[in-house]
């Protein structure tokens, strides 16, 4: 199965446990992979270099490197208005079209107000994790 992470989910994937910590467990043992574009990588990159410094204890490095290597990249067009009302939430919503995900796992309200746009479904963490990783 093939999904979209939102920020928040792949950062408190990696410094946190719960529901973001068991999806990247998921896509680490193979039961699903995580799509993203070029965009979706660096804001990934610059957020957790923010929080690392927080928590100097957390090498990322390492979960990065691997996200490079093995997440599915795509090329994703810009969406031809916005739809989000954050429409720096769009870049998820055009990595999804282009990649023909249907998934998007969020707990940003501006993009779980826009779930159903495209056929895509936005999902809390918690919500993926009882669904589809049970």
């Amino acid at each position: 199965m093939n999904i979209v992470l939102d920020t928040n989910v792949f950062i408190s994937g990696i410094f946190f446990s719960g529901p973001p910590y068991k999806i990247l467990k998921a896509w680490k043992n193979l039961q699903i992979q995580i799509v993203l574009t070029q965009d979706i990588l660096e804001e990934y990159q610059r957020v957790a270099g923010l929080l690392a410094e927080q928590f100097p204890t957390i090498d990322i490095l390492p979960i990065i490197n691997l996200l490079s290597i093995h997440g599915l990249f795509v090329d994703a067009d810009r969406l031809d208005a916005p739809v989000c009302e954050d429409t720096d939430d769009d870049k998820f919503l055009e990595c999804a079209i282009a990649s023909n995900v249907k998934i998007i796992v969020s707990g940003d309200k501006h993009l779980l107000r826009v779930s159903g746009y495209r056929g895509i479904t936005v999902l809390k963490p918690r919500e993926f994790v009882d669904t589809y990783l049970k």
